[in-house]
Protein backbone atom coordinates (compact mmCIF):
# COMPACT_ATOMS: atom_id res chain seq x y z
CA UNK A 1 0.00 0.00 0.00
CA UNK A 2 2.65 2.30 0.64
CA UNK A 3 5.13 1.34 -2.23
CA UNK A 4 2.16 2.66 -4.49
CA UNK A 5 2.97 6.39 -3.71
CA UNK A 6 5.31 7.20 -6.42
CA UNK A 7 5.04 11.02 -5.82
CA UNK A 8 8.66 12.36 -5.83
CA UNK A 9 10.17 9.60 -7.51
CA UNK A 10 11.98 9.17 -10.76
CA UNK A 11 10.83 6.96 -13.45
CA UNK A 12 14.19 5.88 -15.53
CA UNK A 13 13.27 5.28 -19.39
CA UNK A 14 14.78 6.98 -22.09
CA UNK A 15 12.87 9.38 -23.81
CA UNK A 16 13.17 12.86 -25.41
CA UNK A 17 11.66 14.41 -22.26
CA UNK A 18 14.14 12.71 -20.37
CA UNK A 19 16.77 13.82 -21.93
CA UNK A 20 15.70 17.28 -22.03
CA UNK A 21 17.76 19.89 -19.92
CA UNK A 22 16.00 20.42 -16.37
CA UNK A 23 15.48 24.40 -16.63
CA UNK A 24 13.14 23.43 -19.83
CA UNK A 25 11.16 20.96 -17.13
CA UNK A 26 11.33 23.28 -14.09
CA UNK A 27 9.82 26.40 -16.46
CA UNK A 28 7.29 24.25 -18.11
CA UNK A 29 6.08 22.94 -14.75
CA UNK A 30 5.76 26.32 -13.52
CA UNK A 31 3.88 27.75 -16.56
CA UNK A 32 1.54 25.02 -16.73
CA UNK A 33 0.50 25.19 -13.15
CA UNK A 34 0.06 28.80 -13.92
CA UNK A 35 -1.83 28.47 -16.97
CA UNK A 36 -4.25 26.40 -14.51
CA UNK A 37 -5.31 29.60 -12.81
CA UNK A 38 -6.38 31.74 -15.93
CA UNK A 39 -9.98 31.31 -16.17
CA UNK A 40 -12.59 28.46 -15.69
CA UNK A 41 -12.72 27.45 -19.40
CA UNK A 42 -13.85 24.49 -21.32
CA UNK A 43 -11.40 25.35 -24.07
CA UNK A 44 -9.10 25.89 -21.56
CA UNK A 45 -9.01 22.93 -19.54
CA UNK A 46 -9.32 20.89 -22.37
CA UNK A 47 -5.78 22.17 -24.00
CA UNK A 48 -4.42 21.68 -20.60
CA UNK A 49 -5.78 18.28 -20.52
CA UNK A 50 -4.52 17.42 -24.56
CA UNK A 51 -1.08 18.82 -23.26
CA UNK A 52 -0.72 17.05 -20.68
CA UNK A 53 -1.25 13.78 -22.33
CA UNK A 54 1.31 14.29 -24.76
CA UNK A 55 3.83 15.45 -21.82
CA UNK A 56 2.64 12.03 -20.53
CA UNK A 57 3.56 9.80 -24.02
CA UNK A 58 6.54 11.40 -25.09
CA UNK A 59 8.12 11.06 -21.76
CA UNK A 60 6.86 6.97 -21.88
CA UNK A 61 6.24 7.08 -18.24
CA UNK A 62 3.39 4.43 -17.52
CA UNK A 63 0.18 6.15 -16.86
CA UNK A 64 -0.77 3.10 -14.54
CA UNK A 65 2.69 4.55 -12.62
CA UNK A 66 1.19 8.26 -12.37
CA UNK A 67 -2.14 6.73 -10.99
CA UNK A 68 -0.50 5.06 -8.18
CA UNK A 69 0.92 8.67 -7.23
CA UNK A 70 -2.64 9.86 -6.87
CA UNK A 71 -4.18 7.24 -4.92
CA UNK A 72 -3.13 8.61 -1.48
CA UNK A 73 -4.57 11.98 -2.71
CA UNK A 74 -7.40 11.11 -3.92
CA UNK A 75 -9.06 11.31 -0.01
CA UNK A 76 -8.00 15.23 -0.22
CA UNK A 77 -9.15 15.86 -3.57
CA UNK A 78 -12.62 14.21 -2.88
CA UNK A 79 -12.57 16.18 0.31
CA UNK A 80 -12.35 19.41 -1.37
CA UNK A 81 -14.78 18.53 -4.51
CA UNK A 82 -17.79 18.10 -1.65
CA UNK A 83 -16.65 21.55 0.12
CA UNK A 84 -17.82 23.26 -3.41
CA UNK A 85 -20.01 21.04 -4.53
CA UNK A 86 -22.01 21.57 -1.10
CA UNK A 87 -20.78 25.26 -0.40
CA UNK A 88 -21.16 27.18 -3.75
CA UNK A 89 -24.33 28.77 -4.01
CA UNK A 90 -26.30 29.64 -7.37
CA UNK A 91 -30.12 30.19 -8.23
CA UNK A 92 -29.92 27.00 -10.65
CA UNK A 93 -31.01 24.38 -8.10
CA UNK A 94 -30.07 20.65 -8.95
CA UNK A 95 -30.99 18.79 -5.78
CA UNK A 96 -32.45 20.18 -2.11
CA UNK A 97 -32.95 18.18 0.69
CA UNK A 98 -33.26 19.57 4.45
CA UNK A 99 -29.82 22.00 4.36
CA UNK A 100 -28.63 19.92 2.02
CA UNK A 101 -28.50 22.33 -1.81
CA UNK A 102 -26.72 21.56 -4.65
CA UNK A 103 -27.09 24.03 -7.75
CA UNK A 104 -25.24 24.48 -10.95
CA UNK A 105 -22.77 26.86 -9.50
CA UNK A 106 -21.37 24.54 -7.45
CA UNK A 107 -21.22 21.44 -9.94
CA UNK A 108 -19.30 23.50 -11.87
CA UNK A 109 -17.22 25.03 -9.28
CA UNK A 110 -16.53 21.04 -8.16
CA UNK A 111 -15.64 19.87 -11.85
CA UNK A 112 -13.48 23.05 -12.31
CA UNK A 113 -11.26 22.58 -8.96
CA UNK A 114 -11.01 18.37 -9.42
CA UNK A 115 -9.69 19.03 -12.84
CA UNK A 116 -7.30 21.43 -12.02
CA UNK A 117 -6.20 19.92 -8.89
CA UNK A 118 -5.40 16.38 -10.66
CA UNK A 119 -3.89 18.42 -13.56
CA UNK A 120 -1.50 20.32 -11.02
CA UNK A 121 -0.51 16.80 -9.06
CA UNK A 122 0.30 15.26 -12.33
CA UNK A 123 1.92 17.97 -14.27
CA UNK A 124 4.41 18.98 -11.60
CA UNK A 125 4.95 15.40 -10.91
CA UNK A 126 6.24 14.70 -14.06
CA UNK A 127 9.07 16.78 -13.37
CA UNK A 128 9.98 14.59 -10.54
CA UNK A 129 9.37 11.61 -12.83
CA UNK A 130 11.41 12.35 -15.75
CA UNK A 131 14.33 14.02 -13.56
CA UNK A 132 17.12 12.87 -11.55
CA UNK A 133 17.38 14.57 -8.61
CA UNK A 134 20.93 15.73 -8.86
CA UNK A 135 19.30 17.15 -12.32
CA UNK A 136 16.53 19.51 -10.55
CA UNK A 137 19.20 20.77 -7.82
CA UNK A 138 21.77 21.65 -10.93
CA UNK A 139 18.94 22.91 -12.92
CA UNK A 140 17.58 24.59 -10.16
CA UNK A 141 20.77 26.23 -8.97
CA UNK A 142 21.60 27.21 -12.76
CA UNK A 143 17.82 29.39 -12.62
CA UNK A 144 18.36 31.02 -9.47
CA UNK A 145 22.31 31.81 -9.65
CA UNK A 146 21.37 35.36 -10.29
CA UNK A 147 20.22 35.98 -7.04
CA UNK A 148 24.23 35.63 -5.67
CA UNK A 149 24.89 38.61 -6.64
CA UNK A 150 22.22 39.57 -3.68
CA UNK A 151 24.20 37.27 -1.23
CA UNK A 152 21.19 34.42 -1.50
CA UNK A 153 22.48 31.15 -1.06
CA UNK A 154 21.40 29.44 -3.98
CA UNK A 155 23.63 26.12 -3.50
CA UNK A 156 22.20 25.72 0.00
CA UNK A 157 18.43 26.20 -1.35
CA UNK A 158 18.84 23.70 -4.57
CA UNK A 159 20.80 21.52 -1.92
CA UNK A 160 17.66 21.23 0.43
CA UNK A 161 15.62 20.73 -2.22
CA UNK A 162 17.44 17.84 -3.41
CA UNK A 163 17.63 16.37 -0.24
CA UNK A 164 13.88 16.65 0.30
CA UNK A 165 13.66 14.74 -3.26
CA UNK A 166 15.76 12.49 -2.55
CA UNK A 167 14.22 11.46 1.54
CA UNK A 168 10.51 10.81 0.07
CA UNK A 169 11.50 7.40 -1.05
CA UNK A 170 13.55 6.54 1.84
CA UNK A 171 10.59 7.65 3.92
CA UNK A 172 8.16 5.60 2.19
CA UNK A 173 10.23 2.38 2.79
CA UNK A 174 10.85 2.83 6.42
CA UNK A 175 7.05 3.78 7.02
CA UNK A 176 6.18 0.13 4.99
CA UNK A 177 8.66 -0.95 7.32
CA UNK A 178 7.74 -0.18 10.46
CA UNK A 179 3.99 -0.61 9.25
CA UNK A 180 4.83 -4.30 8.72
CA UNK A 181 6.47 -5.26 11.92
CA UNK A 182 3.00 -3.28 13.71
CA UNK A 183 1.23 -5.33 11.52
CA UNK A 184 3.33 -8.20 12.51
CA UNK A 185 2.45 -7.54 16.05
CA UNK A 186 -1.89 -7.99 15.77
CA UNK A 187 -2.26 -4.09 14.78
CA UNK A 188 -4.76 -3.79 12.29
CA UNK A 189 -5.33 -0.32 10.71
CA UNK A 190 -8.16 -0.70 8.85
CA UNK A 191 -10.14 -1.58 12.15
CA UNK A 192 -12.33 1.23 13.40
CA UNK A 193 -13.97 4.51 13.12
CA UNK A 194 -11.33 7.44 12.23
CA UNK A 195 -10.47 8.22 15.21
CA UNK A 196 -9.48 4.83 16.37
CA UNK A 197 -7.32 4.57 13.18
CA UNK A 198 -5.99 7.57 14.01
CA UNK A 199 -4.34 6.31 17.59
CA UNK A 200 -3.14 3.22 15.81
CA UNK A 201 -0.93 5.60 14.05
CA UNK A 202 0.82 6.67 16.76
CA UNK A 203 3.27 3.55 17.17
CA UNK A 204 3.71 4.24 13.50
CA UNK A 205 5.22 8.11 13.59
CA UNK A 206 7.01 8.38 16.35
CA UNK A 207 9.59 5.40 14.98
CA UNK A 208 8.96 7.12 11.71
CA UNK A 209 10.59 10.82 13.65
CA UNK A 210 13.20 8.70 14.96
CA UNK A 211 14.26 7.34 11.87
CA UNK A 212 14.15 10.62 9.75
CA UNK A 213 16.48 12.25 12.28
CA UNK A 214 18.53 9.67 12.15
CA UNK A 215 19.20 9.64 8.47
CA UNK A 216 19.52 13.28 8.71
CA UNK A 217 22.02 13.31 11.34
CA UNK A 218 24.00 10.69 9.65
CA UNK A 219 23.86 12.35 6.21
CA UNK A 220 24.95 15.45 8.11
CA UNK A 221 28.32 14.00 9.08
CA UNK A 222 28.66 11.72 5.76
CA UNK A 223 28.71 15.86 4.44
CA UNK A 224 30.99 16.75 6.96
CA UNK A 225 33.31 13.96 6.84
CA UNK A 226 33.86 14.98 2.95
CA UNK A 227 34.66 18.46 3.54
CA UNK A 228 31.26 19.77 2.03
CA UNK A 229 30.74 23.76 2.51
CA UNK A 230 28.52 24.99 0.22
CA UNK A 231 28.31 25.89 -3.50
CA UNK A 232 31.83 28.11 -2.85
CA UNK A 233 34.94 27.24 -5.39
CA UNK A 234 32.68 23.68 -6.68
CA UNK A 235 32.68 23.03 -9.81
CA UNK A 236 30.28 20.60 -12.02
CA UNK A 237 31.38 17.42 -13.76
CA UNK A 238 28.52 17.75 -16.04
CA UNK A 239 28.23 21.57 -16.55
CA UNK A 240 24.23 22.19 -17.99
CA UNK A 241 24.01 23.34 -21.87
CA UNK A 242 21.42 24.05 -23.66
CA UNK A 243 20.85 21.91 -26.81
CA UNK A 244 19.00 22.29 -30.29
CA UNK A 245 16.03 20.25 -28.23
CA UNK A 246 15.70 22.39 -25.65
CA UNK A 247 15.29 25.73 -27.73
CA UNK A 248 12.41 23.53 -29.86
CA UNK A 249 10.67 22.66 -26.44
CA UNK A 250 10.74 26.60 -24.99
CA UNK A 251 9.36 27.49 -28.29
CA UNK A 252 6.10 25.23 -27.62
CA UNK A 253 6.03 26.31 -24.00
CA UNK A 254 5.76 30.08 -25.62
CA UNK A 255 2.91 29.06 -28.59
CA UNK A 256 1.25 27.45 -25.36
CA UNK A 257 1.16 30.25 -23.06
CA UNK A 258 0.24 32.42 -26.01
CA UNK A 259 -2.89 29.90 -26.99
CA UNK A 260 -4.16 29.84 -23.44
CA UNK A 261 -3.76 33.20 -23.14
CA UNK A 262 -6.17 34.01 -26.15
CA UNK A 263 -8.34 31.31 -24.90
CA UNK A 264 -8.93 33.02 -21.80
CA UNK A 265 -9.37 36.62 -23.41
CA UNK A 266 -11.69 35.80 -26.50
CA UNK A 267 -13.93 32.71 -24.94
Amino acid sequence: MIRDITIGQYYNTPSSVHRLDPRVKIVFSMVYVMTLFFDRNPLLYMTAGIVLGAYIWLSKVPVKFILKGLQSLWPIIVFTLLINLFSVKGLDVLFEWGVIRITAAGVASAVYLGLRLIFMIVGSSMMTYTTTPNALTDGLEKMLGWLKRFHVPVHEFAMIMAIALRFVPILIEELDKIMKAQMARGIDFKEGNLFVRLRKMMPIIIPLLVSAVRRSNELAMAMDARCYHGGEGRTKMKPLQYQKRDFVAYIFVIFYVAGMIVLAVKF
